[in-house]
């Protein structure tokens, strides 16, 4: 099946007029189109499966009165240069209408494609898109036929979105890598503004820097960066393109006058004409020092606190925090699954009902606590590790706000998904370089400092895993009982994934012993109703889950399961330190066992689930290493030996390989009828220079070659 190419990420409408389409044509196309008949390659490239010849992107942004238009649009001229190019291009998909969201209005935004075939004898082709496409599954797609090696496809969308727009207003960021995944032999970006728009543009790693083109009216402005002869990127695995590759970061943003200005989520130059390509310290402090301010009810906090003792000021604040996670967020989840499943819209039956919808809502209502618990505190602003530095911080969209409470041993608070645990945070914010807005008397933020953001270790990440397996009856297959339990960074992705409302939800119900939703009707006969179609929809979630529970645990291994059940026996949400666990039992057939006469082959190293497998091609790197943060899997397998038969082969599933980048261990001895199977897989580090690769390449493989590993079972 041919990949699909996805021209557009957002919906898009055909239909413009034929002068426009024209007119967007001769903008690609036409005169002054310098790339017209280029179609060779550098001899270097040739044997690369494909060369861009020209990329092309282009943004406008424009107003008149509260109308705005936004236009953006790329053009890219590629040789197809053997027979995997020719299928990655043989096919494109886009979605049909689509309406702006921008602003207060919703008109319809008017889009166009066009796509051209250059045979090796120079000929074009046009292809006819509104002819040739074809409806499927909601998505037109038009297929190229007859694509050959040697083609040019040359391809452009062009999209003009206007809105109505009276207040400020920030665009999508644009944060990309200079290169692509085939070669660049030149490249443009072209964009376009006037007075009100304000422009954060930066190129980082080497890129060209953009440059100001001369315009004839003094309230516009125009913008290029060109680069030409680009070697390809790679984007291996563990890999941040964005901090070490040639690329560009840039946002627009709308302000009519200033006190539009002031309000706007961005780190603003002092004029429209000014690009602001550097935000310093002096400029977060600026931005934020008056963003942040004690307010909200503590009542219900007070309450809360009512005749509770704490050992000390740091296990007060952790309650506090997982109590205002239940009042301002979990106690409501209920609501929202009932409207959104349309069983009843429910709101009216909370009294003035508050839950926090942004990270603002939460530092404002926590510093209140802090101010009236007289609890000294700073604010953290830092970036996750994949947009770079702090230091190279532009868009204000790519910032993470935390509290830092200054008790003897730091707590640190994020904004609280159902899953947050205080002392824990995002991982990409892991010993990373922030700064803290330090905060007088409780209220008014007063100075600024760069700090580096706590890190964890091997030993506070840990997936253990113990598994159970024997032979069924007639040795067709294999019984598994599986528990893991998981710490630290480990759990809020799994839980994320794994938990559906209704295992967590009653859970702080009834810990915090507050009334749950149905609870609140009065009337027995909606009650009696909703409740039904309550526990009609949680059976059906609950199908759904089990089959997502089966799926996942069959993808960790590699092939499919049976009878699958997973039952939770701790959700983790109460303490960095509690671990999410949970026990599994399924049944695996005709997979890892194979007869030989009486005796029996089993590949016992696949129960360890899929290792990774680095191929010759990534063996040899040339990007650094960037880690999601240090951890460790640690598995006990324990395999009852049948009755009447000898194990032989273990000693194959003894391996050691261990360096300062991480280590994969793994010891088996016989203990009466089992065989114990123990091994230790680390990760050390955040970081690790490509130099460091072959010894991680080193234990990678040797966890790899554990899951080919196999034992005989002799009949005695």
């Amino acid at each position: 099946m041919n990949k699909i190419i996805t021209l557009l990420l957002l919906s898009v409408s055909l239909q413009v007029f034929s002068q426009d389409k024209a007119e967007i044509k001769e903008f690609f196309w036409g005169k002054t189109d310098n790339f017209k008949t280029a179609n060779t390659v550098p001899d270097k490239w040739k044997n690369e499966s494909a060369v861009i010849i020209y990329k092309n992107e282009f943004y406008d942004y424009h107003k008149f009165g509260v109308s705005v238009t936004y236009t953006s649009a790329i053009r890219k001229r590629i040789k197809l240069l053997d027979a995997a190019a020719v299928k990655e291009f043989s096919e494109f998909s886009f979605k049909d209408k689509f309406y702006s969201n921008k602003g207060y209005s919703f008109r319809e935004a008017t889009n166009t494609i066009g796509v051209k075939i250059v045979k090796s004898d120079g000929k074009e082709i046009e292809i006819d898109v509104e002819k040739e496409a074809k409806v499927t599954d909601n998505e037109k797609k038009i297929a190229i036929a007859n694509l050959e090696v040697g083609d040019v496809i040359d391809y452009y969308f062009y999209s003009v979105e206007p809105f109505k727009s009276a207040l400020e207003l920030g665009f999508e960021p644009v944060e990309t890598t200079l290169g692509d995944i085939y070669p660049t032999m030149e490249m443009k970006l072209v964009f376009q503004t006037e007075n009100d728009f304000f422009v954060n543009f930066n190129t980082y790693n080497g890129a060209p820097k953009v440059k100001e083109i001369p315009t004839k009216k003094s309230g516009e402005r125009k913008y290029e960066l060109e680069a030409r002869d680009i070697e390809k990127n790679e984007f291996p695995k563990w890999f941040n393109p964005l901090a070490e590759m040639p690329c560009y970061k840039f946002q627009v943003f709308f302000a009519r006058s200033g006190k539009f200005e002031e309000r706007a989520d961005a780190f603003l130059s002092k004029k429209e004409s000014i690009i602001k390509e550097t935000v310093s310290k002096e400029d977060i402090f600026e931005y934020y020092n008056d963003k942040f301010r004690p307010e909200g009810d503590l009542s219900t906090i007070r309450m809360f606190l009512k005749d509770k003792t704490f050992a000390n000021d740091e296990e007060k604040i952790r309650e506090v925090y997982y109590f205002t996670r239940h009042n301002y967020l979990t106690q409501y989840i209920e609501a929202f699954v009932a409207d959104e499943a349309k069983i009843f819209s429910p709101y009216a039956l909370y009294v003035d009902p508050i839950f926090f919808r942004t990270e603002r809502e939460f530092i404002n209502h926590f510093m209140a606590y802090l101010k009236y618990e007289k609890i000294d505190y700073d604010i953290i602003i830092g970036t996750e590790r994949y947009n770079g530095s702090i230091d190279d911080l532009l868009i204000q969209k790519n910032v993470t706000v935390l509290l830092k409470i200054n008790t003897p041993n730091p707590i640190y608070l994020e904004f609280f998904t159902p899953f947050t645990n205080a002392d824990q945070f995002n991982y990409n914010l892991e010993n990373t370089k922030a700064y803290a807005l330090q905060v007088s008397k409780g209220k008014r933020v007063v100075d600024s400092e760069s700090i580096l953001l706590p890190s964890t270790t091997v030993k506070d990440n840990v997936n253990k895993e113990v598994t159970n397996l024997s032979f069924n009856e007639d040795f067709s297959g294999l019984k598994i009982k599986r528990e893991s339990s998981l710490y630290g960074q480990f759990k809020p992705a799994e839980q994320k994934d794994k938990f559906y409302f209704f295992d967590y939800v009653y859970e702080d119900y009834d810990k915090y012993k507050s009334v749950r939703l149905l609870e609140k009707v009065k009337n027995k006969t909606k009650k009696k109703q909703y409740q039904q179609e309550f526990d009609a929809l949680i059976n059906k979630l609950k199908d759904r889950q089990k089959e997502e529970f089966k799926k996942n645990t069959s993808n960790e291994y590699g092939f499919e399961i049976e009878d699958h059940s997973l039952v939770i026996k701790n959700t983790g949400r109460f303490g960095s330190k509690s671990p999410m666990v949970y026990e599994e039992e399924f049944l695996i057939k005709n997979n890892l066992i194979k007869k030989a006469g009486d005796n029996y082959i089993l590949e016992i190293g696949k129960m360890l689930t899929s290792q990774i497998e680095i191929n010759k091609k990534e063996k040899e790197r040339k990007n650094n290493i960037y880690m999601s943060y240090p951890r460790a899997f640690e598995n006990e397998i324990i395999f009852d030996i049948p009755a009447g038969y000898t194990v032989s082969g273990i000693e194959k599933l003894n391996k050691k390989v261990s360096n300062e980048t991480g280590q994969f261990i793994s010891e088996a001895t016989l203990n009466g009828n089992k065989l114990i199977i123990k091994t230790s897989k680390q990760y050390q580090n955040y970081f690790e220079p490509n130099s460091n690769w072959g010894k991680m390449v080193q234990f990678l493989d040797a966890a790899y070659q554990f899951t080919q590993e196999k034992i005989l079972l002799k009949k005695a």
